[in-house]
């Protein structure tokens, strides 16, 4: 690589883990839905077969973004 070019490998990372991170998003969302009840991130782990870190962070992003809300303790359902 010459100097003074930049490398571009860094933004091929992070628009696959943004991407990703998307994609976990819309799947732990749609698993909620289909579940029709309130469910806790194990449930979620167990119905989409994601690893619980990246339902953690998938939640974290749907609660921030106000699209998540909790009826009871630790119990997740999509905001209607």
């Amino acid at each position: 690589m010459k100097p003074g070019l930049p490398c571009k490998a860094p933004s091929v990372i992070i628009l696959n883990s943004t991407t990703k991170k998307m994609e976990a998003k819309e799947t732990v969302l749609e698993a909620m839905k289909k579940e029709g009840e309130p469910v806790n991130a194990s449930k979620i782990t167990e119905i989409t077969g994601l690893d619980r870190k990246e339902v953690d962070k998938a939640m974290k992003t749907l609660k921030e973004e106000n699209l998540i809300v909790s009826p009871k303790r630790c119990y997740w359902e999509p905001k209607q």
